[in-house]
């Protein structure tokens, strides 16, 4: 059954060039995707086809109606009741791998983008749970949900093409993903870690953990203190004949285009 995603906005064309590309695209053609858009202007009340009005008591910008989000909620669950629906707004809760991982696996979801000034606070009631991509503001919803139905989407199996690509990446374990590398093996007196070139799968494996443990630690000391913390990994830590994978210094001459 593939993972199902609507999008509600108010410019629908806005998503076909990112929905239509690359990994979300054969995901879809492979049937293990399916997308589909929700016309906010379609449900106006009026002829005009508004769907906003000015701030109650005052203040600048425009407010998204509660009626026209209303409308289109209703329309959306009268096709399908078990949809889940995650308003994108700034002050939701941060979105997350965990989130990613939970969306996943939901038949249907859908996302409600905001515009404007923003939407009108009795729409919350409406949903199921509303997510924040960061402590920032964009002009509209539609990226921020395109960016969690992409994470959500690339963990369905499948989709990847090799479900191994999602096992080692940054925040599957808690963890930064390890730097990575590919050729040329030097690039202006910067070489590939000569641990990555032995061939000895076990030493790689240990430099890749060390080296995620590392780069968590100091990029972002919040997830290395909330790891699941195991003594193999201080031990690793401590090994100094374990090396991280810094790039290493070369005297050979610089080769940026060949192997």
């Amino acid at each position: 059954m593939p993972l199902r995603a609507t999008f509600l906005t108010l410019f629908p064309d806005s998503l076909g060039p990112i929905l239509q590309s690359s990994i979300l695209g054969r995901g879809q053609k492979a049937g293990l995707l399916a997308v589909d858009t929700v016309d906010l202007r379609d449900f106006s009340t009026n002829k005009h086809r508004t769907v906003d009005d000015s701030p109650a008591g005052g203040g600048p910008g425009m407010i998204l109606r509660v009626d026209v989000v209303a409308g289109a909620l209703s329309a959306l669950r009268e096709r399908d009741p078990t949809v889940h629906v995650v308003a994108v707004d700034a002050r939701g809760a941060p979105f997350s791998q965990r989130a990613a991982r939970r969306l996943a696996k939901l038949p249907h979801v859908a996302f409600l983008c905001g515009r404007y000034e923003g939407i009108d606070a009795r729409a919350f009631e409406l949903v199921d749970e509303t997510l924040s991509l960061g402590d920032f503001v964009v002009t509209g919803g539609e990226l921020p949900a395109l960016a969690m139905f992409d994470a959500a989407a690339r963990l369905v199996p499948g989709v990847l093409g090799n479900d191994a690509s999602t096992a080692s990446e940054s925040f599957a374990a808690v963890l930064l993903e390890e730097r990575q590398y590919t050729r040329p093996v030097v690039f202006r007196g910067r070489a590939v870690p000569p641990v990555l070139l032995s061939g000895n799968h076990q030493e790689i494996a240990r430099a890749r953990r060390k080296d995620a443990l590392v780069l968590t630690a100091k990029l972002r000391p919040d997830l290395f203190t909330a790891r699941d913390k195991h003594r193999s990994d201080d031990k690793l830590l401590a090994d100094q004949r374990v090396p991280t994978l810094d790039p290493a210094a070369s005297g050979d001459s610089d080769d940026e285009g060949g192997t």
